[in-house]
């Protein structure tokens, strides 16, 4: 009508809202999001396989430890492992070489294995830290803490039927408490949600320093070899 001011067509279909017009979603979404940096998730550790759980404790940068390495040590034998031996931390040798239980300690270890019917690459051996502390200092609360569910997602991938826990470091660790080794050993504990078996006994490096408790580590091997005889596969 005269007078009138003529309201353009487009506008009666016009709704305002928060929300930008479809259109803009496929031609303009760049222009419309906002200058912020977009959202990145990792992969949760839980859901890691074997490769992209070794990536991820190739450049874990959780603690500060990993600055004083030469390199992490993931864990060395079969993924399959009836057995899975948890030691405590890589020392200098386990350090260069990138591999848990090396050096005078590992060939006692490996011994000790043999003396039960197990080859060394026959089970997996892991360590509570995957980083050397410096000097050989025990590891702290939190540095276990941090590399925890590393372990744990090892601990699920593998699926033992029985692990033994190495030294005062790891069954401390593994168990929670602070009860000496001599008092954890000669029975059988459970691990996880799933219950595993768990056997203490002392560390390779001890009985290196006092072999006259390497009858109680024996005792120990037993145990473990009659969980194994008992517990279906």
């Amino acid at each position: 009508m005269p007078g009138e001011t003529e309201v353009p067509p487009w506008t009666e279909e016009y709704i305002p809202s928060d929300e930008p017009p479809p259109y803009l979603y496929e031609d303009y979404a760049a222009e419309w999001q906002p200058d912020s940096v977009p959202e990145t998730r990792e992969t949760p550790v839980s859901k890691l396989d074997w490769e992209a759980l070794r990536e991820r404790v190739r450049t874990c940068r959780l603690c500060g430890l990993r600055e004083g390495c030469t390199q992490t040590v993931f864990g060395v034998g079969n993924t399959a492992a009836d057995l899975l031996i948890i030691g405590e931390a890589p020392g200098a040798d386990e350090d260069r070489q990138g591999e848990p239980f090396v050096g005078r300690a590992g060939q006692l270890l490996n011994a000790m294995l043999l003396a039960i019917g197990f080859k060394r690459e026959q089970v997996f051996i892991a360590n509570i830290l995957k980083c050397r502390p410096p000097n050989n200092r025990d590891p702290r609360p939190e540095e276990a803490l941090k590399c925890e569910p590393f372990l744990l997602r090892q601990i699920e991938l593998i699926q033992p039927r029985v692990i033994l826990s190495v030294g005062r470091i790891s069954a401390q660790n593994l168990l929670k408490t602070d009860i000496p080794v001599g008092k954890l050993r000669g029975r059988v504990h459970r691990f996880g949600e799933r219950q595993l078996p768990l056997v203490v006994t002392y560390h390779p490096a001890y009985l290196l320093r006092s072999p006259e408790q390497k009858g109680k580590a024996w005792d120990d091997l037993q145990l473990v070899l009659s969980i194994l005889r008992t517990v279906p596969v």
